[in-house]
């Protein structure tokens, strides 16, 4: 992908598309030729391949940029790469400066939470060259396989072996402390413990055992910060564990000199601070171990979808049922199912008739009716009946495995509130280095005796006090803890902008069709003329309508068999159109359509006038039928309203947002619904094309804008919206063309959506308020600032305390949102 020239000029070949002939080839060249920094381009018609070589660092994007803008294109893709040792912020942004700079690369996002880097690069960029450049920076990295969700297992994993590794080191650590806590601190508790200290073993001699007992801390348990924090300080990045590093270094280097060499230290300042060092180190480890501890819960929604993923199946083969492991399953495979058994893959029901619970999946409560043909996703529990069913979708291509992609995709997002937090924590850690610095300056020079003693002890509290790891898990962790969440009810983020975004929407556009309403016509009204039989009439009309294609005759026909009605022969069908169908039904002439169609046959539907106007007002189709020539019967065929649709607008009106239905349908029956709704605004009769010249009208007045829709028709309006929102129930264009899917086809997801959105970012302004509050407020009094008022000093034992559950504070405040239920 990328080599060194011995001109000293770096050499990337780019993958081009698109290029037919030598003008092609020359057009590109010249392109390139013109940017900046480009020595030289040579492009290769045959291979398809672009050799650029830059004079100094390479500027890939712009080179794409110009290959584009000149007509060709330039494959891309996204690596998933699993970042390993990552401790703070400034870490997130160390790994996301080196992978921009490396060849290929467009564009790189780290999270923390989920230690995973989001990599876009070219086609045919050299992965190891980028796993190396990682590695070396000490941070262990290697490429996950996009289609292995199962990969949140291994991660839970290790942050369960790390939480045992730490919670080991942190008893060792607190063990060996304790001793050097007690003989320096109890005698400033209490006096008599002091001198019988001095009595007992000597001023020295116990000095020598804290020296001991504070090394075996440091090259035992507190190794790891000195192996990190000293080789990224040595490379100009410091992180995190540089500052723990210096600062107990500092308290240690000065104990020595006072212990070994106190000469060289001026009078009345011989003191030692082995405790400091120590206890540091314990206590950071105690928030090392609450923060692993509490990153393993923060991905427990994803371990819980993992673990409904069945480990086995039983697959009928050969004649014989064998139980298989579930890798083994392939498409068409016809498995057996038996009551309480998980469903093993995605499939349909051949035999048997059972109720699955899908609320794992769905978020709904209720167990779902499923009969021969009837749908089954994987994970699911059948409840009562056994079945049997064909396998249609296995391994990374069920739904749940989907699931799990979309909710780990979003749970790796930055929204564009993390830009501040970038910003700040890139000059963080430096920032604090040279606070502490000025602050030992200031205290040796303007600091009363004994003024070394203070300078150090002010300087080191700065260094522990300062917590980056709260700025870089403020936002990551409430990431992942609402998309997570989400899933669980039934909402799936396919997007983790689509969080941000949710809550600042203004208004809510929806479809009609299949949103609001079922999408399947249902027969709603019969009215007869006087004398007529109900049962008779309506056997008449559906079994001429059971020799029409229409959806509505459809509605009617499934309407009467509802009803148990069996239908009688009919004889000479005959579809006219524009007008309606007429047959020969048990020797009657039967003519069914509008009205306009009753009027030719010189029928007066006059009598229907009334009903008719009411059916309309509630936006359903009036059809008339005539038995020879005789008015007998107006029937009704509607698109119901969902039952949980009313509900649902009443709560996104409780949200304070406005509502606006965009829809195909006529605006007689667009009115109709949205006068039933309560819907605000209504835009009817419109094209696909339309419907995105809609959208774009609602943003101009309202501003920003969700829209919810389910068909194919609806996938540019979904693309349009700021946020879309497809029915999981609807196309699969639909949801690729969306941000969010319910996976319920329940409109009641949106206002849930919404809700836990605004949740989901009160909580990280909390975060981040805490994580930025923390260090402004806290920073400046370990410096000493009140000092010269009242005679406040920070101890760098308390600043690492308070620096330790600061993150903890983050990563609980964020596991809040595990318990969120929507109040709407």
């Amino acid at each position: 992908m990328a080599t060194a020239t011995p001109s000293s000029s770096l050499q990337v070949d780019l993958p081009v598309q698109g290029m037919s002939c030598a003008s092609c080839v020359g057009r590109v060249e010249r392109v390139l030729k013109k940017l900046p920094g480009v020595q030289d381009a040579s492009v290769n018609l045959a291979t398809e391949q672009a050799r650029i070589h830059f004079a100094g660092a390479a500027d890939v994007p712009a080179a794409i940029a110009a290959i584009e803008k000149a007509g060709y294109s330039v494959p891309q893709h996204s690596l998933e790469l699993q970042v390993q040792e990552m401790t703070c912020a400034s870490c997130v942004g160390r790994v996301e400066r080196i992978l921009r700079k490396q060849p290929g690369v467009l564009n790189a996002t780290v999270n923390l939470a989920t230690e995973r880097a989001t990599v876009q690069v070219v086609d045919g960029v050299d992965v190891a060259r980028l796993l190396a450049a990682v590695s070396k920076a000490g941070y262990p990295a290697q490429l996950l396989q996009a289609d292995a969700p199962a990969a949140t297992g291994s991660t839970a994993q290790r942050h369960a072996e790390e939480s045992q590794h730490l919670q080991r080191e942190l008893w060792i650590a607190a063990a060996l402390a304790l001793p050097v806590f007690v003989m320096e601190m109890g005698g400033h508790l209490w006096p008599a413990f002091h001198h019988w200290v001095h009595a007992a073993i000597g001023q020295h001699s116990s000095w020598l055992l804290q020296c001991v007992l504070t090394t075996l801390v440091l090259i035992g348990p507190g190794r790891r910060f000195y192996a990190k924090g000293i080789p990224a300080l040595l490379r100009g990045g410091p992180d995190m564990n540089s500052l723990v590093a210096v600062g107990t270094l500092a308290a240690y280097g000065y104990s020595l000199v006072a212990t070994f060499a106190p000469q060289w230290l001026p009078a009345g300042s011989t003191h030692v601070y082995y405790e400091s060092a120590a206890v540091i180190v314990v206590l950071i480890l105690l928030g090392r171990f609450m923060e692993a501890r509490a990153k393993g819960n923060t991905s427990q929604a994803i371990q819980q979808l993992v673990q409904l993923q069945a480990k086995t199946a039983r697959v009928r083969r050969g004649g014989q049922v064998m139980e298989l492991d579930i890798a083994q399953v392939v498409a068409g495979d016809v498995l057996e199912v038996r009551p309480g058994e998980r469903i093993p893959v995605d499939g349909v029901v051949l035999e048997g008739r059972s109720f699955v619970d899908e609320s794992m999946l769905s978020g709904e409560p209720v167990p779902v009716e499923k009969t021969d043909g009837a749908p089954l996703m994987g994970g699911t529990v059948n409840q009562q009946g056994a079945l049997v069913m064909q396998a249609t979708k296995v391994g990374a291509d069920t739904l749940l495995a989907g699931i799990i992609r979309m909710v780990e995709q979003a749970q790796g997002a930055k929204l564009p509130i993390q830009a501040l937090v970038d910003k700040v924590t890139m000059w963080f850690v430096p920032a604090v280095m040279a606070v502490a610095l000025l602050t030992f300056v200031g205290w040796m020079v303007w600091g009363p005796a004994p003024a070394l003693s203070l300078a150090l002890v002010n300087a080191v509290a700065v260094l522990i006090i300062a917590c980056p790891c709260a700025m870089g898990l403020a936002t990551p962790t409430s990431i992942m803890v609402g998309t997570g969440r989400a899933a669980q009810l039934g909402v799936l983020l396919r997007k983790g902008e689509a969080l941000q975004l949710l809550k600042d929407a203004k208004v809510v556009a929806v479809d009609k069709t299949g949103t609001l309403t079922k999408g399947k016509p249902e027969l709603t009204d019969v009215l007869l003329a006087p004398g007529l039989d109900r049962t008779t009439v309506l056997a008449q009309i559906a079994a001429v309508e059971a020799k029409s294609e229409h959806p509505i005759a459809r509605a009617i026909v499934e309407g009467a068999q509802a009803q148990g009605l069996a239908l009688p022969a009919v004889d000479s069908f005959e579809s006219l159109t524009g007008r309606g169908v007429r047959a020969q039904v048990a020797g009657v002439r039967v003519d069914i359509g509008a009205d306009r169609w009753m009027a030719e046959l010189g029928c007066d539907v006059a009598l229907f006038a009334a009903e008719a106007e009411r059916l309309g007002r509630e936006g359903k189709t009036p059809l008339y039928a005539a038995i020879d020539g005789q008015l007998a019967a107006m029937i009704a065929v509607a698109d119901p309203i969902k039952p949980s649709t009313p509900a649902a607008i009443a709560a996104l009106h409780q949200l304070g947002l406005k509502v606006a239905m965009i829809t195909g349908d006529n605006r007689h029956t667009a009115q109709a619904i949205a006068q039933q709704l309560g819907i605000d605004e209504v835009v009817a009769e419109v094209l696909p094309g339309g419907k995105v010249d809609a959208v774009q009208r609602l943003q101009a007045q309202y501003g920003t804008l969700a829209y919810v829709g389910d068909g194919i028709n609806d996938a540019p309006a979904l693309a349009q919206a700021d946020v879309g929102v497809a029915i999981g129930t609807g196309t699969d264009i639909a949801i690729e063309s969306a941000d969010v899917v319910l996976m319920s086809g329940d409109l009641q997801g949106v206002p849930r959506a919404m809700a836990l959105s605004q949740a989901t970012m009160a909580n990280i302004r909390q975060n981040l308020f805490w994580a930025f509050a923390y260090n402004v407020a806290l920073i400046p009094v370990a410096a000493g600032v009140l000092y010269p008022f009242n005679g406040t000093l920070l101890s760098p034992m308390f600043a690492a305390g308070a620096m330790a559950m600061s993150s903890v504070f983050v990563l609980s405040n964020a596991l809040r949102l595990r318990r969120f239920m929507p109040s709407i």
